[in-house]
């Protein structure tokens, strides 16, 4: 034998073990769900972890059983990140933005063991807790609360929990293809559908989202995820942050953008990730405060396309540069970011800015390609669209439970996207499959038509969806959102689309509304937008 490596696998208890032995004493901020802030360290998380590894344990549950939970972003839930995986079993992040009935679905679907719960969805789990057929265990996440006490019976504290637990539990030793985590899609429609994490799989996400032409997370950094730790483990930044030593501030339930931007300056936050809506809400906050967001260094942006006009605002009014993301739940989720490459040195900042408006290159690990129809491979061009393919080793093989379906082509995921790629590997989504506006045999990207009517001043959000035409098929509606104390006229926003896109794609009217329908990822819900204005160009 000429040597041998050493053999170990690859366990998300390694991650805690490695943030308290070498960034034991980094801060971790978080926003509690009953109001105040309180600041932890990574030492802290993991002692926590461990003692609640070590009471799951003892309430005799079967290894790799769901341990689901209904909380927001705050240092609780990252201990049982940590503490429910490491144990060998199955840290079941439930999103509480879907319907009642899909949380009960979802719960039994997982065979759920433990639900732990944040007090804000207390009159979620007494309105369903007589429905769920599996659960064993509730645990309210905080100290003993006498009306928690009566409006759940037998209900366990979690402070309680994790005081009676053992600090020094030693971590299990198990294959690293054992699953970890589960997530479920926003089921948009159908039955929402569960994801199932390994180990490996997790381990391995991390790793790649932290070199530098991905997220690149740094033991100098603060992070904020904003990004749900219900919606796709925060896009693995629980895991990443632990790796690098990385500083926290969780934002608990405070979402709005006032609440972000003074989480922001408090405690330096110099990254931050989340949905373009949410952005919405923090830079007009921002302006309203007067706050320059001094700390702030970069952003990443994903769930859905990110306007231009986002970009350009973070970069021209506050320095902060924008990372520009794709990824589903199937991919844990991480499939692409935008970073230059050293040739774009050269290039004038005009066309420097161009290559920051699509989704970016996929890093190692993700292989994409285009295909048409007939499954046939497209070519890289940047111009000729297909439907999106992936594979890799953090992309889902089957959905959790689900046996005997059969969705890969030939090892490959259909990701339902329609989209482009470049010689470089640059990605493009031109829009979702169902969102795609097909007008007389040809193609209109929502997208790039929305992308255009959020550069517009007098609008605070717009979304473009395809609805029935006497003669075209399909049409684009524009449903715009008046920017506060403007007026902007149907003539002025249809104007504004001229020289900027072929005449024959202008939406053909524009409708104002309030606010947006938005999903519970934070998506515009597209479809029930076309349901709304189904006959909006009918005679």
């Amino acid at each position: 034998m000429l040597g041998q490596m050493m053999t170990q696998p690859l366990l998300i208890s390694a991650l805690i073990d490695h943030a308290e032995r070498y960034h034991g004493g980094t801060e971790i901020w978080s926003v509690n769900t009953t109001g105040g802030t309180e600041t932890t360290s990574w030492g802290e998380v993991a002692k926590n972890a461990r003692r609640l590894a070590s009471a799951l344990a003892g309430m005799g549950l079967e290894p790799q059983a769901r341990c689901g939970t209904l909380a927001w972003n705050n240092r609780r839930h990252l201990e049982i990140y940590y503490g429910v995986s490491g144990a060998g079993f199955v840290c079941h992040t439930v999103n509480p933005r879907l319907f009642p009935e899909q949380l009960v679905y979802i719960i039994n679907h997982a065979e759920d063991r433990v639900l732990f719960f944040d007090r804000t969805f207390l009159p979620l789990v007494k309105a369903i807790r007589g429905e769920l057929k599996t659960v064993l265990h509730f645990v309210y996440m905080g100290p003993a609360d006498a009306e928690v006490a009566e409006g759940v019976p037998g209900v366990l504290f979690y402070d309680e929990v994790v005081a009676g637990g053992d600090v020094d539990f030693a971590w299990p030793v198990f294959d690293e293809n054992t699953a970890s985590s589960l997530c479920y899609t926003s089921g948009t429609t159908g039955h929402p559908k569960g994801v199932l994490y390994s180990h490996r799989s997790t381990m391995l996400h991390a790793f790649a989202s932290n070199t530098r032409d991905v997220i690149g997370y740094s033991a100098m950094d603060t992070v904020m995820p904003v990004v749900p730790m219900f919606h796709v483990n925060a896009w693995g930044a629980p895991y990443a942050c632990a790796m690098s030593g990385a500083r926290m501030a969780m934002p608990g339930p405070g979402l709005d953008g006032e609440s972000l931007v003074k989480l922001i300056d408090a405690h330096g936050v110099t990254l931050a990730m989340g949905v373009p809506t949410i952005w919405l809400g923090l830079l007009g906050a921002a302006k309203k405060m007067g706050s320059k967001l001094e700390s702030l260094e970069r952003t990443v942006i994903g769930g859905s396309a990110c306007p231009p006009s986002m970009i350009d605002t973070f970069r021209d009014l506050y320095g902060v540069d924008t990372v520009h993301a794709w990824g589903m739940t199937e991919m844990s989720p991480l499939g692409s970011s935008n970073h230059p490459l050293a040739k774009h040195r050269d290039l004038s900042e005009a066309e420097r800015r161009a290559t920051r408006l699509n989704q970016g290159r996929p890093p190692f690990g993700i292989e994409l390609k285009i295909v048409d129809e007939a499954g046939a491979d497209l070519p890289h061009d940047g111009v000729t669209q297909g439907d999106l393919m992936v594979r890799g080793p953090w992309v889902l093989e089957s959905y959790f439970r689900q046996e005997g379906e059969d969705l890969l082509a030939d090892g490959w995921f259909a990701t339902g996207d329609v989209a482009t790629l470049d010689a470089d590997g640059y990605l493009t989504i031109r829009d979702r499959s169902k969102d795609i506006i097909k007008s007389g045999g040809e193609w209109i990207s929502s997208v790039e038509l929305e992308n255009i009517a959020m550069a517009h001043p007098k609008l605070a959000n717009a979304a473009v969806v395809g609805v029935p035409h006497p003669k075209w098929d399909e049409r684009p509606l524009l449903v715009a959102v008046k920017a506060e104390g403007e007026a902007p006229t149907e003539a002025e926003l249809l104007a504004y689309f001229e020289d900027k896109i072929a005449k024959w794609q202008i939406p053909d009217k524009v409708v104002f509304v309030k606010t947006l329908p938005v999903g519970a990822t934070g998506k515009v819900l597209k479809r029930e937008l076309k349901l709304q204005f189904a006959d909006a160009l009918k005679g």
